[in-house]
């Protein structure tokens, strides 16, 4: 496939958050979302630019190769996109709490105090597996919080399924003092960064 003959977006990702994020740019490309079930596991000695960059080629890699043994798909050529979000605190890998508890406790980590969050995106284009992979950073300030506080928006439920336990597009945002780089890179998709990429393979957003 040569750069510009992508007739679709395949989102390698079953998050509401990125989907939105993506649509957000007016692409006029279809967007088709696919859970890649890619293996998230990697060495104790990563960095986090290696894990998120790492982790986001995998899950466009493992979607590619779901499309082309598919025997349903259309094979329309597609450029699948890959992210993966972990927080980082003092240079340990903050992920998604498991219950509860587990997100009080990272939450009662993260106050007060000064993360930095690592998004990869990975791009791969199907038929060809032409490949474009980065990363962004952002430091997130969060705000001194009182175990009450920390109780009540962990009961909101809005922490499960979050890396580091909370949301800044949502309810979140409101533990938050400021951040140092791109919001939506908190959030899970570097838009500007993403754009950079898609522009590679011949897909300009504006």
């Amino acid at each position: 496939m040569t750069e510009r003959t992508a007739q679709r977006i395949v989102m390698a990702s079953s998050s509401p958050r990125r989907r939105e994020l993506i649509q957000s740019l007016g692409l006029r490309l279809p967007v088709v979302i696919l859970s890649s079930e890619a293996d998230e596991s990697t060495p104790a000695d990563w960095t986090p630019p290696q894990i998120v960059e790492a982790l986001a080629l995998r899950k466009a890699r493992a979607v590619k190769e779901m499309l082309e043994r598919s025997q349903e798909d259309d094979r329309t050529p597609a450029v699948v996109i890959g992210a993966d979000t972990i927080v980082v605190l003092d240079g340990e890998i903050m992920g998604k709490p498991r219950d509860e508890h587990e997100a009080a406790g990272m939450l009662g980590r993260l106050q007060g105090r000064t993360h930095e969050v690592y998004t990869g995106v990975a791009l791969v284009s199907t038929p060809g597996g032409r490949e474009a992979v980065a990363h962004g950073m952002t430091r997130v300030h969060m705000k001194p919080l009182d175990p009450a506080r920390i109780g009540r928006y962990v009961a909101s439920g809005e922490p499960a399924d979050k890396a580091g336990a909370y949301a800044i597009q949502g309810l979140g945002a409101t533990l938050i003092d400021r951040i140092e780089g791109d919001y939506f890179n908190v959030v899970g998709l570097p838009l500007s960064l993403l754009s950079e990429l898609l522009g590679e393979f011949g897909i300009d957003v504006i």
